[in-house]
């Protein structure tokens, strides 16, 4: 069995675990206080961080703002020949980082996957997950890996990723935590639609808020979509104004 190092045991991480544990001899790495008694829950392996940076597979599951420090301190520790992923929500910083600071010994992929312990509660099968291949031809290992666990997979590029991602993610996000923030109720006489929004509130309530600034500040294609959707719905409420003058 391949050995398999989680740097960084959050919530994806500890999902990450539950799903990949059968496959792999799983070692997680973090600093939070409670992440040890997780990971002694979960049966996984608990060690410091150049211990799980020393497995065959390294998978970085941290926030993107912490992984060019990440990427930085597990590079003295990956042995040759070792796969080094990371689970971004974005992908052009974290390719640019990883190919700057990690060693040209390892193979590099960016994956994204598009869902979490919310949306996975129910199971993997049509989930979403996103592969960049960034150094060597093992992306090829991922790719079939995540069609064994019935996840949809899209090969695509770092930059085409986050195009798509600045409406997908950022604009989604956007809206959802300020529906999220107002507190939008369940009603009786809700309609489809307003179903879907409550859904979309319950699915993103639970993401954290660094989470949410990293949508929104990280990928270099967000700004634009975002503030396009804030000057036509202030352009929309102007209209509205304008016809009851």
């Amino acid at each position: 069995m391949k050995s398999l190092g989680l740097i960084g045991f959050g919530q994806f991480g500890q999902l990450a675990a539950r799903i990949l544990g059968e496959r792999y001899a799983v070692t997680a790495s973090d600093v939070a206080p409670q992440a040890e008694a997780i990971a002694k829950r979960l049966g996984v392996r608990f060690g410091p961080l150049a211990e799980a940076a020393a497995c065959d597979v390294v998978v970085v599951a941290v926030p993107v703002a912490r992984m060019r420090e990440i990427f930085g301190a597990i590079a003295p520790h990956l042995k040759p020949g070792a796969l080094v992923a990371d689970v971004g929500s974005v992908k052009m910083l974290p390719v640019k980082w990883m190919t700057e600071l990690l060693p040209a010994h390892v193979d590099l992929v960016a994956t994204h996957p598009l869902f979490g312990p919310q949306s996975a509660k129910a199971g993997l099968e049509g989930l979403r997950l996103v592969v960049c291949p960034v150094r060597g031809e093992r992306h090829a290992r991922v790719v079939e890996l995540g069609r064994e666990l019935g996840l949809t997979v899209t090969v695509t590029t770092p930059e085409e990723h986050d195009r798509e991602m600045a409406y997908v993610q950022a604009l989604t996000h956007l809206i959802g935590r300020s529906l999220v923030n107002i507190g939008i109720p369940d009603e009786q006489l809700k309609t489809q639609s307003y179903q879907h929004l409550l859904e979309l509130c319950s699915l993103i309530g639970a993401d954290t808020f660094e989470l949410f600034t990293a949508i929104q500040t990280q990928n270099p294609f967000a700004e634009e979509v975002v503030s396009a959707f804030v000057d036509q719905a202030q352009s929309l409420l102007r209209q509205v104004a304008e016809t009851r003058a």
